[in-house]
């Protein structure tokens, strides 16, 4: 009779999941520290969601929705990037009660060093395993974040 399955806790995965993350954001800054960009996590998700509106830049009530944040906490984060020349705010030419936020070249330039750093950490963290190994994982990561969940 074959044995069964060792089964993992939810507990368990719930913590290697953190550390996970936990690792990945140090790998990533450890990979941004030789470049001057000072950007915080929340900064930096506002810039990726930023850069994935092609023809329309966001309005800071889609930037909110997006993060799923209250619209206050978007002007703060809009205010420090506009400090730092990533980001501009910009009316919308059909409505001028509206404004849009738009990445800057300056956003631009951090949105790719980003990136590359997110790639590098990644990299570095997927190093131990064998491309049978990343195929799987990366098919169960997809399976977990395109599977629509509770919503809250």
């Amino acid at each position: 009779m074959p044995s069964p399955e060792p089964t993992v806790s939810t507990a368990n995965l719930a913590e290697q999941l953190v550390r996970l993350t936990r690792r990945m954001h140090r790998a990533q800054k450890h990979h941004l520290e030789h470049l001057d960009i000072a950007c915080t996590p929340a900064q930096s998700r506002l810039l990726r969601i930023v850069g994935h509106y092609r023809d329309t830049p966001p309005r800071m009530a889609d930037i909110a929705e997006r993060l799923e944040v209250v619209p206050r906490a978007v002007t703060t984060l809009v205010d420090a990037l506009e400090a730092n020349g990533a980001v501009r705010r910009v009316p919308d030419p059909a409505n001028r009660r509206v404004v849009r936020i738009e990445l800057t070249d300056t956003g631009r330039s951090t949105l790719r060093a980003l990136r590359s750093a997110r790639r590098a950490a990644a990299e570095d963290i997927l190093a131990p395993l064998t491309a049978e190994q990343r195929e799987v994982l990366g098919g169960l990561l997809s399976t977990l974040v395109d599977e629509p969940g509770p919503q809250h």
